[in-house]
C-alpha cells in the first residue's frame, strides 16, 4: 500500500497537501472504515496527479467511488479556468457520456411473477443487443449518423422512439451543443453506424427491480417512485464511436503537449490548452459522443418499453413506463460555479462522477425544482441501488458533483478468479434475480463482491452532504454484455 501523507478534515473528508508539482490539494470523500480499502489501490495517487494539470481551480476532488482508471481515477473531478486551464480526454474517459436512465413504471413488484420475470428478462435480452462491439439493433447511413451526433436523444424521439417527455428530465435535455461531426476520424464515423441501441460489454447493464425502501417521502412522491412500484435502470454509454473519439485525441494531444510546455507525472493525463487547436477539436468530437450516447440510451429505453409490452402483453398505459430522469458519468462540460467567493466559469471534468443540482438550481427540471436534481447510483446486481437528490453543499465543495455507483473493489481478473467455478447465473436465481449474459466470463466478473457495498458509499455522501438519499432500489432481472 503506498504511504499517503493524508489529513482527516472530518468524518467524511480528507485531504492529500499539495506536495512537489500540485497546484491544488486533492480532497477524498470517503469514512475511516473505507480508507484501507481506497489507500490500497494507485487511484489516490491519480487524485494527486490531477492536481498537477495547468489552470486546475480549488482541488482534485475524489468520490467515495473512487477506484484505478485512465490517467484519472474513476471518482474524479475537476474543474479548470476556461483561459488558463486545459481539457484532458482521460478526465472524460473513453466511454464519452457512459450514463444512467431510471425509468419507473405502474406495475408493482407483486405483478411480477417468477416466470414473467423471466419471460421479461428474454425479451430485454433480444431487444437490447449486448456484448463487445454489439450491434443490430438499427442501422444508419453515415447522413443520418450526422445528425445522430448533433442532435442526441432528439433526433431518436423524432425518429418515434419516445417523447418530448423523456428529453424533459434528460441531463442537457439529451443533446448538447458545439458537437461538430467533420472533428471526428472516418473510423469513429464507421464504428457508429450500426451500435445505436445497444448495451455493449463490462459494467453496462439494464436491470429490471422494484422499489424496496423510500428514505424521503417527499421526494420519492414527486419522483413517482412508490414502495413495491417496478423499475429499469439503462446503463450505457457512446460505445465504440465515443471509444475511438478518446483514442484519436489522445494521440493527438500526446504529441501536442511539447509545443505546449506541459509536463505532467503521468503520460495518460495527456492534455492541451482549452482554446488550442487539439483543446477545441476534441471538445467538438467529444460533443458527438455524448449526443450519441444519449441517443443510443434513449433507443434502449424505447426498446425497453417494447419489451414490457410484449414479454407481459400490455399496452403502454398499462405498464406506464417513464423516465424519472437520466444523468451522465464521463462528460466535460462549462459551467458557472462559485471560486474563491465569485461565480466564473469553469470546465468541470466528471470521470465516473454525477451531476447532483441543488433544488432551485436553474437547470433543475420543472418537476423536481422543488426537491433538488435526481442522482441516480447504481450498485451490482446482487444488492441494491439507490436515488439521491443534489444539494446545496454540492454546489459549495464539488461543483455540483456526487458519486456515480459503487465503485470496483475488484480487478475483473480478480472478479473471475474469486467466482472459480461457481454458478454465478444459478446463485442470484436462487436470490429471484434472473441475469442473462452475452457471456459467461462478463457475468463472473461483474459478480457482486466486485463491487463496494454502494450503502457505505452513499452514506458517505450523505454525511459529507453532498447529496441526501430518496429511495433503495433491488434487483429482479439483469441483462449483461
Amino acid at each position: 500500500m503506498a504511504d499517503y501523507d493524508i489529513e482527516k478534515i472530518d468524518d467524511f473528508r480528507w485531504r492529500l497537501p499539495k506536495t512537489g508539482g500540485m497546484r491544488v490539494p486533492a480532497i477524498l470523500y470517503a469514512t475511516e472504515d473505507m480508507l484501507p480499502d481506497i489507500l490500497s489501490d494507485d487511484a489516490p495517487q491519480q487524485a494527486k496527479n490531477v492536481a498537477h494539470l495547468p489552470g486546475i481551480v480549488k482541488a482534485s476532488l475524489a468520490m467515495p467511488d473512487i477506484h484505478w482508471g485512465y490517467g484519472f481515477p474513476i471518482g474524479g473531478v475537476a474543474a479548470f479556468d476556461p483561459d488558463d486551464g486545459v481539457i484532458s480526454p482521460g478526465g472524460v474517459g473513453y466511454d464519452i457520456n457512459c450514463g444512467v436512465r431510471l425509468m419507473a413504471s405502474k406495475l408493482t413488484v407483486d405483478d411480477l411473477d417468477r416466470r414473467s420475470r423471466e419471460r421479461l428478462v428474454d425479451h430485454l435480452f433480444r431487444r437490447v443487443p449486448t456484448g463487445v462491439g454489439s450491434s443490430g439493433a438499427m442501422r444508419v447511413d453515415d447522413a443520418e449518423l450526422q445528425r445522430v451526433l448533433q442532435r442526441g436523444a432528439e433526433w431518436a424521439v423524432n425518429d418515434g422512439k419516445g417523447s418530448q417527455a423523456d428529453l424533459d428530465v434528460i441531463e442537457e435535455h439529451g443533446r448538447v451543443g458545439g458537437a461538430d461531426p467533420d472533428a471526428v476520424s472516418g473510423r469513429a464515423r464507421e464504428r457508429g453506424l450500426d451500435q445505436i441501441g445497444t448495451l455493449g460489454s463490462g459494467n453496462h447493464f439494464l436491470e429490471v427491480g422494484y422499489v424496496s425502501e423510500i428514505l424521503d417521502e417527499r421526494a420519492a412522491r414527486v419522483m413517482g417512485l412508490n414502495k413495491g412500484t417496478v423499475t429499469a435502470i439503462i446503463h450505457s454509454g457512446s460505445r465504440g464511436f465515443g471509444y475511438q473519439v478518446c483514442d484519436d485525441a489522445l494521440s493527438d494531444m500526446d504529441k501536442a503537449m511539447k509545443k505546449y510546455g506541459i509536463e505532467l507525472p503521468d503520460r495518460q493525463l495527456a492534455c492541451t490548452p482549452i482554446p488550442s487547436p487539439e483543446g477545441q477539436k476534441y471538445l467538438a468530437g467529444m460533443r458527438c459522443a455524448i449526443n450519441y450516447a444519449f441517443a443510443n440510451r434513449q433507443v434502449m429505453a424505447h426498446n425497453t418499453r417494447l419489451a414490457f409490452e410484449d414479454a407481459l402483453d400490455l399496452s403502454p398505459r398499462e405498464h406506464g413506463l417513464f423516465t424519472v430522469y437520466e444523468v451522465a458519468h464521463n462528460i466535460a462540460k462549462f459551467e458557472k460555479h462559485t471560486v474563491n467567493g465569485s461565480k466564473q466559469e469553469v470546465c468541470v471534468h466528471r470521470k465516473g462522477a454525477t451531476r447532483a443540482l441543488p433544488a432551485g438550481h436553474p437547470l433543475v427540471p420543472g418537476r423536481y425544482q422543488k426537491v433538488g436534481q435526481p442522482v441516480l447510483i447504481p450498485g451490482d446486481m446482487g444488492r441494491y441501488s439507490y436515488v439521491l437528490v443534489g444539494t446545496d453543499r454540492a454546489m459549495e465543495e464539488t461543483f455540483g458533483s456526487t458519486c456515480h455507483g459503487a465503485g470496483r473493489q475488484m480487478s475483473r481478473r480478480k472478479a473471475r478468479k474469486t467466482a472459480g467455478h461457481r454458478n454465478i447465473t444459478a446463485e442470484l436465481a436462487n436470490e429471484g434475480i434472473v441475469v442473462r449474459g452475452q457471456s459467461d466470463r462478463t457475468v463472473r466478473e461483474e459478480i457482486p463482491e466486485a463491487y463496494k457495498d454502494v450503502t457505505d458509499v452513499v452514506k458517505a455522501v450523505e454525511g459529507a452532504g453532498i447529496s441526501k438519499a430518496v429511495a433503495q432500489l433491488r434487483p429482479l432481472g439483469v441483462i449483461k454484455g
